[in-house]
């Protein structure tokens, strides 16, 4: 708990990056919480998972995106029924403009060594964050290598199970 507490203080005003899964978490959530458990992309998810997550959002400065995560989290959401469409993207825009976004050229990560294990955007993230942003992700391939290579990164998970403040 200290290490996380360590993380926290370092990157409160820098920002956090949220990771794909759980920004869909969060703007599913925004949404209409009881939707999560619901819907087939957040369903190993709970409306308590979205609190969580909208708690460590508000600790920090900034949430941080790259255009390839809000590509993923919109692809994923499109997923949703037809008839919750319209009133779920009007408040996914809004989330959007809340988030601070930065790009990172294609064509550089996709020449990176680790392209063919991580793909786009998971090495996007990768390239971005390193010494800027603290990275929160529920995907354990991502974690291990950000920790691999010296990024501070936290597994989503480790929250769930032993909270964060």
């Amino acid at each position: 708990m200290e290490q996380l507490a360590l993380l926290l203080s370092k990157y409160k005003n820098k920002g956090v990056l949220v990771d794909s899964n759980l920004l869909l978490v969060y703007c599913v959530g925004v949404y209409d919480p009881t939707r999560i458990a619901r819907f087939k992309r957040t369903a190993a998810f709970t409306s308590e998972d979205f609190e969580l997550l909208a708690q460590f959002f508000a600790f920090f400065e900034k949430v941080v995106t790259t255009p390839n995560i809000l590509t993923e989290v919109n692809s994923l959401s499109n997923q949703l029924s037809a008839d919750l469409k319209t009133a779920y993207y009007v408040k996914f825009a809004k989330q959007i403009s809340l988030l601070e976004e930065h790009y990172v050229v294609s064509s550089e990560v996709s020449a990176l060594p680790a392209f063919d294990r991580l793909g786009l955007t998971d090495l996007g993230i990768a390239e971005l964050v390193r010494d800027k942003y603290l990275v929160l992700s529920d995907d354990l391939k991502l974690i291990v290598y950000l920790q691999g290579i010296g990024v501070d990164a936290i597994n989503f998970n480790h929250i769930r199970a032993f909270g964060w403040n």
